[in-house]
Parts: C-alpha cells; structure tokens; sequence
C-alpha cells in the first residue's frame, strides 16, 4: 500500500483486525457476523449471522425471498469455489404468459427464492456452529425491533407506493400509517423472526419442503403468482467452479454465469492491453479509456449471457489474451456510441452502435454486498439481492418474508441468449470478487448497483491494485456509470477540468451528487499475509460498516 498517501484521505479509517473481519452494508449485520467470529465460529457460520441480521436491518436489498451468489476461499481445501443460490423461474412460467409490467413487478416477477439453501449450503459445508447461534441475532432484531437509519427511512420512503399494494407489506413497514419509518424510530418484524425461528429449528428442509413453504405458496398464489411446492422441494443452490484470470500480477476470481461478471474480467483483461494507458488517479485519457472498455465488455455480456444450460457464453475467449489484445485496437481517442439503448438485449439493433466481438475467432438500485474473513484463512464473498426495492413488494402470507422480482432481468425477445422461461436461471448482474497475490488470499470486493456493478468493480479493483490504495480510500473514491450511447454519469467530486476534458471526446457527462447511491455501496476486505492482519472497507454512501478484531 506504498502509495495511499498520494491520495485524497478517506472519510473514515479502515477497519482493521488480526483474527477476523466482517464488511457489511449495516454495522448491526457487521456485529452479528463478528459476534460468531469472536465465540469461535468460522467465516462460513459468520455468513448466515450476517445474511439473517441484514435481511432484518435492510428488508428492501435482501433476504431469505431473494437470490444470490458466493465465492469463497476454502483454507483446509485450499481451493476456491464459487456457489450459485440465483434461484429459478417457477415451472409455470411461459413466456406467453408475461409483458414487460409483469416480469418487472408485482407477483409474477419473482423467482424460486436460492438465498437461504446458498446460506445453509455454506454452513453444512464448511460451518462449525449450531444453527440456532447463528439466526439468533436476527431473530432479537426482528422481534424486539432495530433503529432506522436516515437511510433506512429513505429508502423505505421511496417504495410506499409499492408497499401499499400489499397489505401484508403494508402492515409490517408502515403500520396503520401511509409513511415510512422515521430515522430513530424502532422497526419490529415479528412475522419474520417467527419463520426464522422455524428455519433455525429445521433447517433448509423447514423452507423448502415444510410448513413454511406451504404458506409462503398461498400467500404466493392468493396475490395472483405461480408458485408451486414442487418448485420449492426442486431446489438446490449448485457449488460450481469459478472464473479467474490473470491481471498484472494477481489471479482474479469471480462467479461464472449465469452471474454476468465476466464483464468485470474483460474490462479488466481489455485495460491491462491498452498499452499507452496512464495509470494516475483521476487521469481523464485513462477515464475515457475504461469507459470505451467498459462498452466493449457490456456489449459482449449482452450477446452471450444467460443460463448455461441454455446459453454457452465462450468465456475462455472471452478472457483470452489474444481477444484482448484484438479488442483494444477498436478503443479510440473518442466516443463511441454505447452497446444498445439501455443494458438488455435488443432485436432490433441501432444503427451505428457498438456491437459485440467475435471472441470464437481467437484461441484463447437494491442489492446487498458482504465479505467475511476469519483467522484460519476462508474468507467468503457474497452478493445478494431482492432485485427492486423490497422486491415484488409481495411479503408472503403471515411468513413476513418479501419475494423478489428478478424476473426483471429476463429478456421476452426469442432472439436472447437470456429469455424467461420455465425453471431457468436468470442472467443477473453481481460480480463478487476474490484477488489472490500467488496462491494466497489478498483482496475481497464487491458491490450493489444493477448494471452499474459490473462497472464499479473494476473500478474499486484498480483503485487497489494499480493504484494502491487502501480499501477503504478505494470504496471511497469518486465512481463513474456509462449509461447508454455516449452519456456517462460521474459524482461531482470528479473535478470539473476531467469531466470538461471527457466531453471534448464526445462524452455526454451526467453529473450526480458527492456521495450517489447510484454507483453502488461497496464493502471489501485486504489481507496483510505477511503481517497477518486485515483491512475491512465499507461505503459511506449506504449504512456500510467493516468491523475487525
């Protein structure tokens, strides 16, 4: 970390620990997971400790109705392995049966929930603590209530109109009242620590082939939704090998599709071969080069992501040095027009926009973020989410839990690689992320922001790896969103000179404020192996908090 002096002081010290390391999006999920640390549980207990508290703390990102993906690094095994808890479409869902409303919202919206078979599937894996420890935290915030942050009750605020078009919804965030919790005030979800503690007692089968499930299925289809039990008792998260390469010297990994994050990887793989790239902090000719990156690599996710058992994404070309090496002669030292207008797949292509490359010709909003490190060396890295904002808005029944709308992310053009259909997986867009220094542990980032994570990743991973910053001045570090044809979004804190010289290379500059939810709310954690200490970062711009010891 030779140079973090030469940059701008970060809001708040990183965290800082020699046994173990939790880096949430809420300090009370922080505390639950460094709780187990500190009576002797692992990484992969911590997880369920803090997955449960945030499902609790910040009800609208994440929880036991939503989906997500792990990668984790096993020390006894000394292996890395990633974990895919996305969930899957109900067997009843046809494509007929959806408009572009109804896959983005409301009832039909929501997929078989993967987050806790991936929670638990961790913990009977590699944990070492009993389940009622673990959910234990979760359940006294649930049902003795936890103070709202100001950003809590504006979030919550923001969904009103959402939330009371359910009236179980309705009754739990906002009571007999039509406003959302005041910062201060003291939120209780009884309904959910009831069916955490029949998760705690039972286990995976207690959500998924129990009494639970039944009632999470009516409460499903008295809204109008397609569940079945069958679909529930199917179900099973899938441990799966990741996808790594090389970067300047460290070994990046991440989770294979249908998690879309391979575009991290080619952002990454498609700057390291741009050979007159200036590698300075806020550099704008090095700005405008990761946004014309940043294109490249969001046209190629476009054309080739999806369902692996559906779509054959060619990542190993992808990733390929000699397709890299290709990809970069097509950056310019002006704008190009973006992939298509907006982040889906699109039939009808516009005319002049950049289109994706053909790597078969060469050889080679809401969502939650967490990463936990304990002093036996596993660190797991997980991303989940409900997808919008409390989800489908649809908390179940009397069970407490909002079901997600990840449908969303579905295309209903036949042409698409990632078209909705009946038990597939969606193509989403988290991009959890572990970098290795040779064969040992050294970093841990990720972040939420839809579309735009797959955009401030690579950004949070240069700012530690090229520029060597600390983690925390890294997630603190001014980010930038390309957004469609040649708009790119940047908070104010870029200076005005850079965001002038962009625009004389034919960028539209968007500016947003300071601190914008916008691009993301990163946590991430380093690790010292020499020293045998950690660093913990969490971002400022939500409720995040790194918590060592």
């Amino acid at each position: 970390m030779s140079n973090w002096t030469e940059y701008p002081q970060s809001n708040r010290p990183a965290a800082v620990g020699v046994n173990g390391m939790v880096a949430s999006a809420h300090p009370l999920a922080s505390m639950s997971g460094l709780d187990i640390l500190k009576e002797g549980g692992n990484a992969f207990d911590a997880v369920v400790a803090t997955a449960s508290t945030l499902n609790v703390v910040e009800p609208y990102m994440s929880g036991v109705g939503g989906i997500g993906v792990a990668i984790a690094n096993v020390a006894k095994e000394n292996r890395v392995r990633a974990l895919d808890f996305s969930g899957r479409m109900p067997n009843a869902a046809e494509p007929s049966i959806f408009t572009d409303e109804t896959k983005a919202g409301g009832i039909l919206a929501s997929l078989i929930p993967g987050n806790l078979a991936g929670w638990l599937a961790l913990h009977e894996e590699y944990g070492s603590l009993d389940r009622d420890r673990l959910f234990a935290r979760a359940i006294n915030y649930a049902e003795n209530g936890f103070p709202i942050t100001h950003i809590n009750s504006l979030l919550m605020s923001q969904y009103v109109h959402l939330l009371q078009g359910f009236p179980t919804s309705k009754e739990i965030i906002l009571g007999g009242s039509n406003k959302s919790p005041l910062p201060g005030s003291r939120l209780k979800m009884q309904q959910l620590a009831e069916s955490f503690k029949i998760i705690s007692a039972g286990g995976v089968d207690a959500f998924y082939r129990g009494d639970l499930t039944s009632r999470i299925v009516k409460g499903n289809n008295d809204y109008g939704g397609i569940f079945t039990e069958e679909d529930f008792a199917s179900y099973r998260p899938e441990w799966r090998d990741p996808i790594s390469m090389d970067y300047r010297g460290f070994r990046v990994h991440t989770t294979p599709p249908n998690c879309s994050s391979f575009q991290v990887l080619q952002t990454l793989k498609l700057m390291e071969n741009l050979d007159d790239l200036p590698m300075k902090f806020q550099d704008p000719m090095g700005l405008h080069f990761l946004i014309e990156a940043i294109k490249l690599a969001a046209a190629d996710r476009i054309n080739y992501a999806g369902d692996p058992d559906y779509a054959s994404a060619p990542i190993n070309a992808l990733l390929s040095q000699s397709y890299a090496e290709q990809q970069a002669k097509r950056v310019g030292r002006v704008a190009v027009l973006g992939p298509i207008a907006g982040e889906h797949y699109a039939k009808d292509r516009i005319e002049g926009v950049l289109k994706p490359g053909s790597p078969e010709e060469f050889d080679g909003g809401m969502t939650t973020h967490f990463s936990v490190a304990d002093r036996d060396g596993n660190v797991v890295t997980v991303t989940q989410t409900l997808g919008g904002g409390f989800g489908s808005g649809a908390a179940v029944g009397d069970t407490g839990i909002f079901l997600n709308n990840m449908a969303e992310y579905f295309d209903l053009d036949e042409g698409s690689p990632n078209q909705i259909g009946p038990g597939k997986r969606v193509d989403f867009v988290v991009a959890p992320i572990q970098v290795f220094k040779g064969d040992k542990f050294y970093l841990s980032i990720g972040t939420p922001g839809s579309y735009g994570i797959l955009q401030t990743t690579p950004q949070l991973i240069m700012n530690v790896l090229d520029l060597e910053m600390t983690v925390q001045q890294s997630v603190e570090a001014p980010r930038l969103k390309v957004i469609r044809g040649r708009n790119v979004q940047m908070e104010e804190r870029f200076p005005p000179n850079v965001r002038k010289f962009l625009e004389g290379l034919s960028h539209e500059i968007e500016t947003l404020g300071a601190w914008s939810m916008g691009v993301g709310g990163a946590q991430g954690i380093v690790a010292d192996q020499d020293n045998g200490t950690f660093q913990g970062g969490a971002d400022p711009r939500r409720d995040g908090f790194a918590l060592g010891w």
